[in-house]
C-alpha cells in the first residue's frame, strides 16, 4: 500500500512573459495583426491576442531564414 504525502511540494518558478512580437517594416499583414492584437487586448480577450501573436512570429517574410 502507498503512503499518503503530507508535505507540500517545492516551489514552481516561472518565467518571464514573452515579449510581443514586432511587425515587419512594410508588411501589411503584420500590421493588421499588430491592430487586431490591440482591439482583443482592449477587449480582453487574452486568448485572441496569443493566437495574433503565434501568427505574428509565423508569418513568413523573404528576409527570414527557416
Amino acid at each position: 500500500m502507498s503512503r499518503a504525502r503530507t508535505t507540500m511540494s517545492g516551489p514552481v518558478y516561472l518565467s518571464l512573459p514573452n515579449v510581443p512580437p514586432g511587425p515587419v517594416d512594410g508588411c501589411g499583414v503584420c500590421r493588421a495583426l499588430v491592430a487586431q492584437r490591440r482591439e482583443d487586448r482592449g477587449r480582453g480577450d487574452l486568448s485572441a491576442v496569443t493566437d495574433a501573436d503565434v501568427e505574428l512570429r509565423n508569418h513568413p517574410h523573404r528576409d527570414r531564414r527557416p
